[in-house]
Formats: structure tokens, C-alpha cells, sequence
């Protein structure tokens, strides 16, 4: 499996981009990396670790998409950037999946602009893996489609269930929509029109509607909305964790007595910090593309990017790009 990798797309690329990288070639998470940034940079910076030097290729790019880009302008202007060069590798045949930790819209530009849409698909989405009671939800989508239609929401909603069945083995995954309660009249024009298709889809295992509450109980593996909805949605769960283990630190400090109970119950806080932990899901898929592209967290460390590299090649061993195309060529969806 051979991955090309944004080395420049972190907010302190590309040190993790390169420490990532040698990590994942150490514990084999794939065949190759290639590293697409400036060669004189990179090269420098792989020369401070031990490594099979083969496994790991530069590719050279003279620009970089930052953060404060137009995404849109950006990706088509900035064709010789890591971002679209990364992804240009993957186009061509090069590697097996692109990977950035850049400007999110730029990265889905691009994406789209360089990979082109599924046949028949209305639009791509921005799927991620949040962390449940039950286990994990994939929430779709959050922030690709600030508006959308209810023929959006219904192809999420089939996206989001191959994407549970081949990559997380559900054999039958329950879809939900998203909404201010549960009963079929509630909501906005998008949810109640978008309610009445999901539950006329015979391709998937619609339950209905749930509230923001039920997300993260577990009453779903697939979370259907809007990308409004869920950037709010993402943004808040992130936000809320940072700030309970936040809390709880400045508790344990303020007792001895507490001290001593967070040292006793250590491993379930590590257990608690590791599952809602951003950097232990890699990122965030873009579906609905002709082929395989990944964006991960800015702020994304050396251990996140080795995870990242991990989830991205996962996702090309699936196949599930080719399962979404396989479906939507393949059937009539309106």
C-alpha cells in the first residue's frame, strides 16, 4: 500500500508530517510514503531519523495552500502545491490514497476538482468517526455542505451505511437523522422532506429521527445532517472533552484526597482520554470521490499523523470508494 502524504499541510508541518511518517514505515502500516513539499526541507529533516530509506520518497512541490487561503481559489490556482500535487500522485496511479492535515475546504476542493465525483452522486460529504457509549458513530456530513437539500441528506445516508458495513463490518447499520426530536414532523423543511426519503430507502436501515443527546449514546452507526449541523455537532464534542479533562485535572490539584482516587482510577481515565481523543481516529474521509482522500486535524502531532496514515491506508484496502461508485452506477437513485 503506498500513500502520498501533504508534508506541508500541519500547522507545524512538516516536522510531524515527517516524524508521522517514519513511525508508520517502522511499524509497517504500509509499503511506502511519499512525501510531496519542498525536497531541500524534507530532506534535511528525514536525515535525523533511522530508516529504510526506500520506503519513504520525496516529491517536490514549490507551494503551499496555508490555512488563511481561499480554498476554492486556492485549489485551482496553486496547481504545484503539496495539497494538489498529493493528490494529483493519487490520480495518476502513484499511490493508493492521498492523505492532508491542510486547509479542510481546500483539501475538499481540490479533491473534488481532482478526483472528480461518483457518477450519479448529488454531493461528496465529510465523514467522521466520533466516539460513542456503544462504541463509535460515523457522523456525515460535517462541513463539506453548509446547505443542503433532502436528496443530500438521502445520499449521506447511503454513503454513510457502505461506509459502516465495509470498513466497520456492520453487517445491517442503523441511519439516523439528526434533529431537534424524534417525532417524523419535527424539524425544519430539510429534515421533515428529507425524513420522508430516508424512510422510503429500501438500501438502507433507517430508525428515524434523534436528538444531539442520542449521538454520542450510541443510537446510531450512522449520523445523518447537514454540514452546518455537523461542524457544530463535531466542534461541540471535541470542545466538551477538552474541557471535562480540563476540569477534572484542575479538581485533582485542588485535593489531596482527590489526588489519590485519580491516581486508583488512572487506567480508566487513560482509557476515557484515549477513546475521545481526536488523534486516535486518524481523520476524516471525504466520500462520494473517485478514489481515496483524507484530511486530517491541524493541530495533529507525530502520533497523529501515524494514525492517519494508518486510517487512510485501511481505507484503501476496503475498497470503499469503489463500493459507493459500484452502488450508485449500479442502481437507479433518484
Amino acid at each position: 500500500m503506498k500513500i502520498g502524504l501533504d508534508a506541508f499541510g500541519s500547522d507545524n508541518a512538516p516536522f510531524p508530517e515527517v516524524e508521522g511518517s517514519v513511525m508508520a514505515i517502522k511499524e509497517n502500516i504500509c509499503e511506502t510514503i511519499y512525501l510531496v513539499g519542498n525536497s531541500e526541507v524534507l530532506t534535511k529533516e528525514l536525515s535525523k531519523f533511522v530508516y529504510p530509506k526506500e520506503r519513504i520518497v520525496i516529491i517536490h512541490a514549490d507551494e503551499v495552500i496555508t490555512m488563511d487561503d481561499n480554498a476554492s481559489n486556492a485549489a485551482r490556482t496553486k496547481q504545484n502545491s503539496s495539497m494538489v500535487k498529493t493528490l494529483q500522485l493519487h490520480k495518476e496511479g502513484s499511490v493508493d490514497a492521498a492523505l492532508s492535515m491542510g486547509n479542510t475546504g481546500a483539501v475538499m476542493a481540490a479533491s473534488l476538482l481532482t478526483l472528480g465525483r461518483v457518477k450519479n452522486l448529488h454531493r461528496p460529504a465529510i465523514a467522521v468517526t466520533l466516539p460513542t457509549v456503544e462504541g463509535h458513530a460515523i457522523v456525515l456530513d460535517v462541513g463539506a455542505n453548509a446547505d443542503c437539500k433532502p436528496e443530500y441528506l438521502d445520499h449521506f445516508a447511503i454513503m454513510g451505511y457502505l461506509y459502516a458495513r465495509f470498513l466497520f463490518n456492520v453487517e445491517n447499520p442503523r441511519v439516523a437523522l439528526l434533529n431537534i426530536g424524534e417525532e417524523s414532523k419535527k424539524g425544519n423543511e430539510l429534515t421533515k422532506k428529507a425524513y420522508t426519503l430516508l424512510e422510503g430507502n429500501k438500501s438502507i436501515n433507517f430508525i428515524g429521527n434523534i436528538e444531539g443527546k442520542d449521538v454520542v449514546q450510541g443510537a446510531a452507526e450512522v449520523v445523518i445532517c447537514d454540514g452546518f449541523v455537523g461542524n457544530v455537532l463535531l466542534k461541540t464534542v471535541e470542545g466538551v472533552a477538552y474541557a471535562m479533562f480540563t476540569m477534572i485535572k484542575e479538581q485533582v490539584k485542588k485535593d489531596w484526597i482527590a489526588k489519590v482516587g485519580a491516581m486508583l482510577s488512572f487506567p480508566v481515565f487513560r482509557f476515557i482520554k484515549k477513546k475521545m481523543d481526536h488523534s486516535e481516529y486518524g481523520g476524516a474521509l471525504l466520500v462520494g470521490l473517485n478514489g481515496v482522500s483524507v484530511v486530517g486535524h491541524g493541530r495533529s502531532n507525530a502520533t497523529a499523523i501515524k494514525n492517519a496514515i494508518k486510517f487512510t491506508s485501511r481505507i484503501a484496502k476496503s475498497n470503499l470508494p469503489q463500493q459507493i461508485e459500484k452502488f450508485f452506477t449500479e442502481k437507479v437513485v433518484s
